[in-house]
């Protein structure tokens, strides 16, 4: 099984960026957990960062030949990333919506996600966690069984 990691703008500036609501944690550090427990799972991971909107809608299109399901951090495209949203529409792949921080809890315009309506599920505010509990969602939602043989 593969699952394609996607992290969007300004991911790439985890723990130096405002850690007061993301964590002192780095994308790098991150993958490298992430990793470890993919291992465990008998999964093969991905990973795409970009800070370009039309880079993630790329790297979606190309994951859909290769990977079962896509773990994605939009960052701020969340709130207004509409080619991002059709294009998770397009590769009809399981796709979990992951947050470092709860959006609901901070800034109004944070509170509309404008890809909630084509992902499966949304994981947020436990911080780097988020991303290894999705990972076990999109595991669970690619093969049921997994983890209970």
């Amino acid at each position: 099984m593969r699952i394609a990691v996607i992290d969007g703008p300004n991911l790439n500036l985890l723990g130096e960026r405002e850690p007061q609501i993301y964590g002192a944690v780095t994308l790098e550090e991150i993958r490298r957990s992430l990793e470890e427990t993919a291992r465990g799972l008998g999964v093969e991971l991905e990973f795409h960062q970009s800070n370009h909107e039309g880079d993630l809608v790329d790297a979606l299109h190309a994951v859909r030949q290769r990977a079962q399901a896509v773990i994605l951090n939009a960052g701020a495209l969340t709130h207004y990333g509409l080619s991002l949203r059709d294009a998770i529409s397009a590769v009809r792949l399981p796709v979990i919506e992951v947050h470092l921080s709860n959006p609901d809890a901070r800034e109004p315009f944070r509170r509309t996600s404008v890809i909630a309506p084509v992902v499966r599920g949304r994981i947020a505010g436990f911080g780097a966690h988020s991303y290894e509990l999705a990972l076990l969602a999109a595991v669970r939602l690619v093969d049921p069984g997994a983890g209970r043989r």
